[in-house]
């Protein structure tokens, strides 16, 4: 491959998130700010958010609990927040006596209460162990939040509060645009609590 088509196809990557980014903003803004708003409310009040994925989303998902239980861009308190993809015994030991299906949601059973969320990251929206972890989170009462695609949208959507599908069918386009909301949602979060307890807070996080 010579270096100006390899330059192309660069090109036509970049183009091509840039794009997915705008059209998930555009398609889901009212979703990104009822996440903010949720969450925001959610630890004002006690609650703590557990988060699950496969892959790639389970990357993302110790990445977002990490934003929250450490910091995004402001000291501030420590959020719960908590990954459930992290713990190789817990995760061996459900998926070699019971089921990996059940994987995420036998920890959601354990740890989820009314007041708490869950995240639930699934490009596709057919992870059967991420929809058994949504529908133990309903039974425990908890608000459900799903991140997925355009081809998981309608699978998510009847279990979940709060769906924020991609509008991409690419799984590539489809964990940017993750990573990118949950950038603007933590920000955000954090800024409002900080607010919500009197910090002074700057107006723009730009540097």
């Amino acid at each position: 491959m010579s270096d100006q088509t390899r330059s192309r196809e660069i090109d036509h990557d970049l183009a091509a998130h840039v794009a997915a980014i705008q059209s998930t903003v555009a398609e889901g803004s009212d979703l990104i700010a009822g996440t903010i708003r949720h969450l925001t409310s959610c630890f004002s009040h006690g609650g703590k958010l557990l988060v699950c994925g496969n892959g790639g989303s389970a990357a993302d998902a110790q990445h977002l609990a990490a934003e929250f239980m450490n910091r995004m861009r402001f000291d501030r308190r420590p959020l719960p927040a908590i990954a459930l993809t992290t713990d190789t015994s817990i995760l061996t030991s459900i998926s070699n006596d019971s089921d990996y299906e059940q994987v995420f949601a036998r920890q959601v059973d354990a740890l989820g209460h009314p007041g708490d969320t869950l995240i639930a990251l699934s490009t596709s929206g057919a992870s059967a162990n991420v929809l058994a972890a949504i529908q133990a989170a309903r039974r425990c009462g908890m608000v459900t939040i799903g991140f997925t695609g355009e081809a998981g949208a309608e699978r998510m959507r009847p279990s979940c509060d709060l769906v924020l599908a991609v509008p991409s069918r690419d799984t590539a386009r489809i964990q940017e645009c993750h990573e990118f909301v949950y950038h603007v949602v933590a920000e955000q979060v954090e800024r409002e609590l900080l607010q919500s307890e009197g910090a002074q807070v700057p107006e723009s996080s730009l540097h």
